[in-house]
């Protein structure tokens, strides 16, 4: 009885032992990285949504979508530092009906797309689109979360 309740110790003690590695490993891994600066965007609201973004890099003007985001996820949108101050995001509730949208118009499509310019969207065969603006100030790293409009409220709303 006793050599057993001894095997069940050291069983016991080895499997500590390795779980203990693996996390001091996974904390040295993880630390040891570089940190990632992107753009993210959350979907905090009960619906999967269609995200499409705009901004202005060294070239001009660009929109690109659509990033499908489940419910309750975060997704990186763009990989490496924020490319502008300003970003402009207009979403799309695929479940419950509604968008995110504001004054600030871009070109976007009906599939997946990246257009440059932002005039004449229609004569160039896209759609003109409403999106809002998002203030990043000097940040290299953002998150934009979208929420649930209050009761009464809109679906024009981002936080960082």
């Amino acid at each position: 009885m006793r050599n057993d309740r001894d095997a069940r110790r050291r069983v016991a003690l080895h499997l500590f032992g390795w779980r203990a590695a693996a996390a001091v490993v996974a904390l040295f891994v993880t630390g040891s990285a570089p940190a990632r600066a992107d753009l993210k965007l959350c979907n905090s609201t009960d619906s999967r949504i269609g995200v499409a973004i705009g901004y202005q890099d060294k070239d001009g003007w660009v929109t690109e979508g659509w990033w499908n985001i489940a419910s309750q996820t975060c997704e990186s949108l763009l990989k490496g530092a924020v490319p502008s101050r300003f970003l402009y995001v207009h979403a799309v509730d695929y479940d419950h009906g509604g968008e995110w949208v504001g004054r600030n118009f871009m070109c976007t499509s009906d599939k997946s797309f990246a257009i440059r310019g932002v005039q004449d969207c229609p004569n160039r065969g896209y759609k003109r689109t409403g999106f809002f603006e998002v203030d990043t100030g000097d940040a290299k790293d953002w998150t934009i979360r979208l929420t649930d409009p209050d009761a009464g409220g809109t679906k024009a709303d981002a936080t960082q």
